[in-house]
């Protein structure tokens, strides 16, 4: 056996990245998704592998919420308002009601379960509750890792609203999980109270027996915790969101990464201040991140450039700590009970509240609901929320955690690996998306915003049937410049007799976002009547 001390922690350490990074690279060429490897590295590594044991839950809590914290404010910083406005509601729908839904389907289930001769966990309802609860939401980080791959781009907004989803539903799991540990204890500590005065209480409040009124102070205190977090969390992180805004453009700092470590101080003091007034530090990191993302702002490249690789930094290291800390011969046991528990939230306790929460939304097609119905993934955010039940010494919390890991090992390997073909299968890859960046080009926030779009050959027959296709004959909005054209490798500097060709690269500058966004879509005026009939 090899502990991990302080001692030694870098040499372990340094040899566990680049392990990983090494690994990394089947994700790409068989199709694995890199977060899976990660972990497989930290559980051949482990306690039941090479011998490196690492049990310390508090430690690995404590990290997984630093690496949670970087990995939603980095991807609220590069989540669009403009994309996410159009399917602001279905994604809140699925983040809350849907989060709900999956947690009651989930648990009840687990419940029933318990009848089940070889697989029934005996646990208590609430314990059923709270094990469905931390696997109920869907891993931000995960989910922003195989989305923005360079093998996904997908029609109809359906990116972002996944996103948005994923980003804002972790608020929703970690709430329904203190909520649910803080009756746990309620129930077995008998609300703190010896009997005789749980009966003066309940008889003072109007309540004929104790147990009555303490399951309402119960489900009241749960409905207040509920609020405070939402409404706190929120209201921190549009605070900080704007001040931090205002700090970046005002303070003049004589080296330029001290911004990008200035930011990342806001971050954490965003999401601790958050939960000293009982609100919901993640949420907090998520919408302060969506507001400075989508804000004018000095240095934006080199801040986005830091943050990008920290949080794959705190990506695999929160992955490779949880995979240490779990014991595979543990975990193996409760495989019977975790495998029938993990095929019911895929075919089921997912798709299930996913459709209902989307059967309002009559644009959204069917297919696409199919698709949300798969996105399921879980992930490190699980792993992490099943360690408070062990922190809050709750009965059964260990078979919670293993359970929870491998039903996360699970999705990764059938959802993730199966997400580019259901994709494909269901006719929703955007072949027209931009897949990278032709132009290595940046400005100064005061002076404009840059885009990059791909001609089509159904845009360039629009613009051909719209009144030509030289670059003057583009319906181009005011304040909006074709900058350069990329075609067949070579660079062109265009003016306005240049011929537009199909698979043509440019590069352009706008004043507004607003303008890029109604170019974007089309090039030219018969391209967005085209695009107005379009549903998600």
């Amino acid at each position: 056996m090899f502990y991990v001390t302080s001692e030694n922690i870098l040499f372990i350490g340094s040899i566990l990245i680049f392990c990983s990074i090494l690994v990394s690279r089947a994700s790409s060429r068989f199709g694995i998704p890199a977060l899976l490897l990660f972990l497989v590295v930290g559980m051949l590594f482990g306690s039941d592998g090479l011998g490196i044991v690492f049990d310390d839950v508090n430690k690995a809590n404590f990290l997984g919420m630093v690496a949670l914290c970087v990995i939603l404010f980095t991807g609220g910083m590069e989540t669009k308002i403009s994309d996410i406005r159009p399917v602001l509601s279905p994604g809140l729908a699925l983040s809350t009601l849907g989060v709900l839904l999956t947690a009651a389907v989930t648990g009840g289930f687990i419940f029933f379960m318990n009848g089940w001769k070889g697989v029934g966990l005996g646990l208590p309802l609430v314990s059923c509750l709270l094990l469905a609860a931390t696997m109920s939401s869907t891993d931000s980080a995960t989910v922003f890792a195989m989305l923005r791959g360079k093998n996904m781009r997908l029609k109809n907004n359906l990116q972002p609203m996944l996103e948005l989803e994923s980003g804002s539903n972790d608020p929703m799991a970690y709430i329904i999980t203190v909520v649910l540990i803080e009756i746990a204890t309620t129930m077995s500590s008998g609300a703190g109270l010896e009997p005789e005065a749980s009966a003066e209480a309940a008889h003072a409040a109007g309540f004929a027996t104790a147990a009555s009124y303490t399951t309402y102070m119960t489900v009241w205190n749960a409905i207040k915790v509920f609020l405070l977090q939402f409404i706190v969390g929120g209201a921190v992180g549009a605070g900080i969101g704007y001040a931090t805004v205002w700090l970046l453009n005002k303070v003049q700092l004589n080296n330029t990464p001290l911004y990008a470590i200035m930011l990342l101080s806001i971050v954490f003091f965003a999401y601790s201040l958050a939960g000293m007034l009982s609100g919901n530090g993640y949420l907090a990191v998520y919408i302060a991140g969506i507001l400075i993302g989508n804000s004018k702002f000095n240095h934006r490249k080199q801040i986005l450039a830091f943050l990008d690789g920290l949080t794959w930094m705190m990506q695999i290291g929160m992955f490779l700590l949880l995979g240490l800390l779990v014991n595979p011969v543990q975990m193996l046991r409760t495989a019977p009970a975790a495998m029938l528990i993990g095929v019911f939230m895929m075919l089921v306790a997912r798709p299930l509240p996913g459709f209902g929460c989307l059967l309002p939304f009559r644009n959204i097609s069917p297919k696409s609901k199919l698709f949300v119905s798969w996105v399921g993934l879980k992930g490190a955010t699980p792993i992490i929320f099943a360690t408070y039940p062990i922190l809050s010494h709750i009965e059964g919390g260990e078979g919670i955690f293993n359970i929870v890991f491998f039903i996360t090992l699970m999705s990764l390997v059938v959802q993730g690996s199966t997400l580019p073909l259901a994709a494909k299968w269901l006719k929703l890859n955007d072949d027209s998306a931009v897949q990278d960046k032709e132009f290595d080009v940046d400005l100064p926030e005061e002076a404009g915003d840059l885009t990059e779009t791909t001609l089509t050959e159904e845009m360039v027959k629009d613009m051909a049937a719209a009144g030509g296709t030289a670059l003057k004959d583009l319906s181009l909005p005011d304040g909006v410049r074709v900058l350069m054209i990329k075609r067949n490798g070579k660079f062109i500097v265009p003016t306005g007799t240049t011929e537009l060709c199909t698979g043509d690269h440019l590069l352009i500058i706008s004043e507004s976002t607003e303008d890029l966004g109604r170019l974007s879509q089309a090039g030219s005026a018969g391209a967005d009547e085209q695009k107005r009939g379009e549903v998600l």
